[in-house]
């Protein structure tokens, strides 16, 4: 089954310093980090701030190339989590045929959100992710106290780690 899921916030692992998109289902039940790359976080918190460059970044090509072919973005979906690394899939229309692209769940979140397209994660996702183990450096104590602090975070404590 799959939850529709929004950003509920970006901000920056206090353990690992890498930045963390954290989702969260529409109920505010279910959340679900996924730490991904500098460079991503950079392209989602660009949208997110509604900042414009003078020039169209990567996520935003995409984007143009989609609409240019007279495609579109249905949904997003983050399916599976296979040794630590997640994944997503793109799912457009082409032509009125479905079409599922993979990508890695930050290029298709920062996609998500160029195209006001849905998040959706498999509910399996979640429940595997609960044991995950962000980093291997860090040890059962730290991702257990980790885990915690995400599912306590109010949304006044975002700003304090808002990348």
């Amino acid at each position: 089954m799959q939850i529709e899921m929004t950003i509920k916030g970006l901000m920056v692992d206090p353990i690992t310093n890498t930045p963390i998109v954290i989702l969260r289902d529409k109920d505010g039940q279910r959340v679900l980090p996924i730490w991904v790359g500098i460079f991503e976080a950079n392209a989602i918190a660009l949208q997110i701030e509604n900042v414009s460059t003078p020039r169209p970044m990567t996520h935003d090509l995409l984007r143009n190339v989609i609409h240019d072919l007279k495609a579109t973005v249905e949904k997003i979906v983050v399916c599976d989590l296979q040794e630590n690394t997640f994944y997503a899939l793109i799912h457009l229309r082409v032509n009125d045929e479905p079409l599922a692209v993979d990508a890695r769940p930050s290029d298709a979140i920062a996609l998500a959100l160029r195209t006001r397209a849905p998040i959706f994660v498999e509910e399996t996702v979640i429940d595997n992710a609960k044991t995950l183990d962000p980093t291997s450096e860090v040890g059962k104590g730290d991702a257990d106290r980790l885990h915690k602090w995400l599912e306590s975070l109010d949304p006044e404590d975002l700003g304090k780690y808002k990348m």
